[in-house]
């Protein structure tokens, strides 16, 4: 969720004809995330979860190739570009961990 917000401020400051490109891509990548994590966990089978799972993986590896675009672009600072890069990593740690632990048997 500190990850959807973070995008949400940071996509405020790109350029209004990005308004319908890169900032609504980039909220409905990161808004994704939580979705999918959240509906892989009220799943009932071990093999449905680890899909919602990926499917949230698959959304934080879009929003980093857009962020990548958008710092290309220069329309991001450098620190907004490494603050969201650092929130970007951790997700994606917590999340391949879950996949792990739901790959293993657990619950």
């Amino acid at each position: 969720m500190n990850l959807v917000k973070m995008i949400y401020k940071v996509t405020a400051s790109l350029p209004s004809d990005e308004r319908f490109g890169l900032v609504s891509q980039m909220r409905r990548a990161a808004v994704s995330i939580p979705s999918n994590i959240a509906e892989g966990a009220a799943r009932r089978t071990k093999k449905e979860s680890v899909q919602f799972y990926s499917i949230a993986r698959g959304s934080l590896s879009e929003l980093d190739t857009q962020l990548e675009l958008c710092s290309d672009l220069g329309f991001l600072s450098e620190t907004q570009v490494s603050q969201v890069s650092e929130q970007l990593e951790t997700v994606g740690a917590l999340l391949n961990g879950l996949i792990r632990f739901k790959r293993s048997g657990a619950l």
